[in-house]
C-alpha cells in the first residue's frame, strides 16, 4: 500500500528501484566475478558495465589492503556464514581515487540446482570516514594536550642534599600510552632535613586524568606544608577528593624521610607497597601502613594507618 497511488507506479518499477537505488548493487559469482551492477555503482566508480560484467572480480576493485582483507576475512566468512555485514572497503575508482564504502553481502541460490551467487550492496561511506578522521584528529589533539600537561606537572627540580639522591624512572604500562594520571613527586617538607616522596595513580587516561593528577599533586604539597604526617595527610586528601569530586579511587603512597635520623614514615592508599633495598640484603616490600584508595576509605569509618622504618645510610 502507498500514500500516492497515482505517482508511484510510474517511478516504483523494480528496474528503476534497482538501477537508481541510493546504494550500489552488484551480483557476483562465488569467485567474485561481477555478473550484474546497477547504475548507481557505475556512476560512483566510473566503470562502465561493459568493463565490469564477466571481466572483473569484485576484489579486483579494492585497494591493496582491501584485497588482503577480502581473501583472509570477507571470503571465508561468506563461505562459512552465508553473509557478511558492514565490511569497510576502499573501492578504487576508474580515475584512481578511492571510494570509502560499507559492504553487505549474502549468498543466494536463484533456482533449485543453479549455481550460487553473491548479492552485494555498497554504501558510500565518505561522510562517515570524514567524521571518523575528525574524531581521530580530536583525540590526537587531546592526547598531545594531556601529554604536555602531564610533562609540565612532572617536571621540576627534585630535592638534593649530600645525604640524599633522588632518581626517577618513568615507564608507561603500554607502549604509546604515556598520558594518564600517573605521577611522582619529591620535595622538601623541612628544608635540607626532611623530604616528602609521592607516587600516585589517578583512575583513567587522557586529559581528564592528567588534570585530576595535577590537582591532587598540588593538594599533597599544600597539605604536607602544614606539617601533617602521612596518615593525617591521606585523611585530609580523602576529604579534598570527596568535597571537590576529584581523584576518587586514586591510589598513592606518601612518605617522609628524615635525613638526620634515617626514619621513613609512610602510608599507602591502595597503592603497591614501597620496595626497600638495604645494603647487602634482598629487596623487601614495605607492607605496613596500608588502607583503601582515596575517598573509598572514608566508607570504612576507620582511621588511616601509617608505618615507620629505619633506613640505613
Amino acid at each position: 500500500m502507498s500514500a500516492d497511488d497515482g505517482l508511484l507506479p510510474a517511478l516504483d518499477t523494480a528496474e528503476d528501484l534497482f538501477e537508481n537505488a541510493p546504494c550500489g548493487y552488484l551480483s557476483t559469482r562465488m569467485d567474485g566475478t561481477i555478473v550484474r551492477v546497477n547504475r548507481t555503482f557505475e556512476s560512483w566508480t566510473g566503470f562502465p558495465r561493459d568493463a565490469l560484467l564477466g571481466r572483473t572480480r569484485f576484489q579486483d576493485l579494492l585497494s591493496a589492503g582491501g584485497r588482503i582483507f577480502h581473501e583472509t576475512h570477507y571470503a571465508p566468512l561468506l563461505l562459512m556464514q552465508g553473509s557478511v555485514q558492514e565490511i569497510a572497503f576502499d573501492i578504487v575508482r576508474a580515475d584512481g581515487s578511492r571510494l570509502p564504502s560499507l559492504v553487505n553481502s549474502v549468498v543466494r541460490t536463484p533456482a533449485p540446482g543453479s549455481a550460487q551467487v553473491v548479492r552485494t550492496t555498497v554504501f558510500d561511506a565518505t561522510d562517515r570516514r570524514r567524521y571518523e578522521q575528525e574524531l581521530l584528529r580530536a583525540r590526537r589533539r587531546e592526547h598531545d594536550i594531556a601529554q604536555q600537561l602531564q610533562r609540565s606537572m612532572l617536571s621540576g627540580v627534585l630535592p638534593s642534599a649530600p645525604d640524599l639522591a633522588v632518581e626517577v624512572a618513568y615507564h608507561p604500562a603500554e607502549r604509546g600510552l604515556e598520558v594518564g594520571g600517573d605521577w611522582y613527586d619529591a620535595f622538601w617538607v623541612i628544608d635540607d632535613h626532611t623530604a616528602g616522596l609521592v607516587i600516585g595513580d589517578v583512575v583513567g587516561r587522557g586529559l581528564q586524568a592528567a588534570a585530576a593528577m595535577g590537582q591532587l599533586r598540588s593538594a599533597v604539597r599544600a597539605l604536607a606544608s602544614t606539617g601533617l604526617g602521612p596518615a593525617a595527610l591521606l585523611t585530609a586528601l580523602d576529604r579534598y577528593a570527596a568535597r571537590h569530586g576529584v581523584g576518587w579511587m586514586t591510589t598513592l603512597v606518601y612518605a617522609e624521610l628524615s635525613l638526620a635520623s634515617g626514619r621513613l614514615r609512610y602510608a599507602c592508599a591502595g597503592h603497591p607497597p614501597p620496595i626497600i633495598v638495604s645494603p647487602g640484603q634482598e629487596p623487601e616490600f614495605a607492607w605496613d601502613g596500608r588502607s583503601m584508595p582515596l575517598a573509598a576509605h572514608m566508607q570504612t569509618g576507620r582511621p588511616r594507618g601509617e608505618a615507620t622504618r629505619e633506613l640505613a645510610p
